[in-house]
């Protein structure tokens, strides 16, 4: 976090100086140079670790929850495979601002829970990734080609075994692109847990902004802060692809010589 906070700080250091020496524009409020702007970028900053915690969460939580639903959908059950298909398309048609009020402010009345912004805003993140992780596993199960399968049946196989070792590690492998594009959705959805209260960089902005009567430049830096947090998950994604590219590529490598 203090690595990433120097980063953002130091890239932008060199434009909110620039515009700091304009009379028209109020971006004193976040300059580098001044000791109140510098307070103001570490309000500012403050925030990240919360949006950081909530995407990590929900990203780890929706991996999971889409692939326990996803299991509905191999079941050979009619009744679990329609449950399946009704349990994606109620979760994909709400809201995910609604999912949040509802969890954060409904949950409770039916449990006699206190949720905390936090854990409510995870939960409402995580459900609704779920249903698009599941999705995504049965798009990249279903585009192995069908020798693959047969080719599993042939070693007498277990269904689980057949999952494990044949069919997921090329499924996820072609699924990569659509899970990162999804990570990167949720990364930028943590932003709704601003309206019951998080202090994340969203709630932070628009705390600074009521005070210094200065939105323009607040959310301009607001803006920025998404903007290297999605650029760098989108690297953390790609580089991830490159090394099971690479890995794949020395596999084949390897079986050639011997074919």
């Amino acid at each position: 976090m203090p690595l990433l906070r120097t980063l953002a700080v130091g890239g932008l250091t060199l434009l909110l100086t620039a515009c700091a020496s304009s009379d028209k524009w109020g971006w004193y409020v976040i300059s580098p140079a001044t000791k109140q702007g510098r307070i103001n970028i570490e309000f500012l900053l403050s925030g990240v670790g919360w949006t950081i915690s909530v995407t990590l969460c929900c990203i780890i939580a929706s991996v999971i929850l889409g692939f326990a639903l996803y299991t509905l959908h191999l079941s050979n059950n009619r009744w679990l495979a329609w449950l399946y298909r009704a349990i994606v398309e109620i979760l994909r048609s709400i809201p995910p601002l609604v999912s949040i009020l509802w969890v954060y402010y409904g949950l409770p009345v039916l449990t006699d829970l206190n949720l905390n912004p936090f854990v409510s805003g995870t939960v409402a993140l995580s459900l609704y990734g779920a249903a698009f992780m599941a999705e995504i596993y049965r798009g990249g199960v279903q585009s192995i080609e069908r020798g693959q399968f047969e080719a599993a049946d042939s070693l007498a196989l277990s269904t689980i075994d057949k999952l494990r070792y044949v069919i997921l590690p090329q499924a996820l492998r072609r699924s990569l692109p659509a899970m990162g594009n999804q990570f990167v959705i949720l990364l930028k959805m943590s932003s709704l847990v601003s309206v019951i209260g998080l202090s994340e960089v969203v709630r932070r902005a628009n705390e600074l902004a009521v005070t210094e009567y200065r939105p323009l430049e607040i959310y301009t830096f607001l803006v920025l802060e998404y903007l290297i947090l999605v650029l760098a998950l989108s690297a953390l994604v790609r580089w991830v692809e490159r090394r099971l590219g690479a890995d794949q590529e020395r596999a084949v490598g390897l079986k050639g010589p011997a074919q």
